[in-house]
């Protein structure tokens, strides 16, 4: 019997129409355009503005996209997973809000949170609903409102982050394409440095958390470089070696796009060219769920990814979490 391989068959991708730019940043904080790009690496996020819209409503878009590319009805999806950090509400599930706007009302939801790596948890997570027969057609969506939990009077957090989200469609696959191995990691002494101090039921809003900003996010620069650079080259070493890959054998790395600097520090230790890295960071920033997402839809769209290409993905997040993951497009 012939091994069942979760193939992603379409790809679709949401980023709001406001852009916030580095020159704008320069008159709400004090920061400059050259501090900025030295350090991140980033020109421009966009943000979702207007009333009453979330996370649900950028995945929506993305999925919707992605039905139409693969000219399917939303009653055909069986799964739908939404990773994200920033759910609409606590609850219901964000996937469940999803699912309702697109019509995919054949289809049970639920959400996943693993910061920055949400993404390569879900994919993960959705393959094996493939791989075992038990769903035919599974969306995963990676999606963020970053804006709504950012201090922009805080110009070590708001020059980074960005809004956005994308979906992948998985379905079966018999002749080698798809999914081929992934790895995840997470280590949660990482919390200290990377976290949204209230909100949860530890520390539960009231007026003096709002007031001491601490439902922001609240990161710690250098610790997490250290931690990501070292542990995402790490974890796309051990997935190339133990499934027989070399750098040249790659035909591109989309890495979470976090910070230019951690991206050439993990090219560099895979011992790969940065002319096979996809880097979307400058124009969107880091979107949290949504960044290797966005990434990979922009390489698919523009023709660089094309079919039977071997794609590692990696990613690094809060937690901390961080994973990789073998494609073979």
């Amino acid at each position: 019997m012939q091994k069942i391989h979760a193939a992603i068959t379409a790809v679709g991708a949401y980023v709001p129409d406001y852009v916030l730019n580095n020159a704008e940043l320069e008159k709400m904080v004090d920061t400059t355009n050259e501090w900025i790009q030295s350090r991140t690496g980033i020109n421009e996020r966009h943000i979702l503005k207007g009333e009453g819209l979330g996370t649900s409503d950028m995945g929506a878009e993305a999925v919707k996209l992605l039905l139409k590319k693969r000219g399917i009805d939303p009653l055909e999806i069986d799964l739908v997973i939404c990773a994200t950090t920033t759910p609409d509400m606590q609850f219901p599930a964000t996937a469940n809000i999803i699912s309702d706007k697109v019509g995919m009302k054949n289809a049970f939801s639920y959400d996943l949170n693993a910061a920055c790596s949400g993404f390569i948890y879900a994919l993960t997570t959705g393959s094996q609903y493939i791989e075992s027969g038990r769903c035919k057609k599974v969306i995963v969506v990676g999606g963020d409102k970053m804006s709504s939990i950012i201090d922009y009077t805080d110009r070590a957090t708001c020059i980074i982050f960005g809004d956005g989200a994308g979906a992948v469609l998985l379905e079966p696959d018999t002749d080698g394409y798809g999914i081929i191995d992934t790895i995840l990691r997470s280590d949660g002494s990482g919390r200290v440095h990377l976290h949204q101090k209230a909100g949860g039921s530890v520390k539960p809003a009231s007026i003096e958390t709002v007031m001491n900003k601490e439902h922001y996010v609240y990161q710690e620069g250098q610790q997490v470089f250290k931690f990501a650079v070292k542990n995402m080259a790490d974890v796309s070493a051990e997935i190339m070696e133990r499934n027989g890959l070399t750098g040249d054998m790659v035909a591109w790395l989309v890495p979470h796009q976090a910070n230019i600097r951690i991206i050439m520090a993990t090219a560099k230790k895979l011992k790969m060219s940065m002319d096979q890295v996809v880097v979307t960071l400058e124009n969107q920033g880091n979107t949290s769920s949504a960044s290797v997402l966005l990434a990979f839809n922009e390489a698919v769209r523009d023709g660089r990814i094309k079919r039977g290409q071997v794609v590692l993905l990696e990613a690094f997040g809060a937690g901390f979490t961080w994973g990789s993951a073998i494609i073979k497009y």
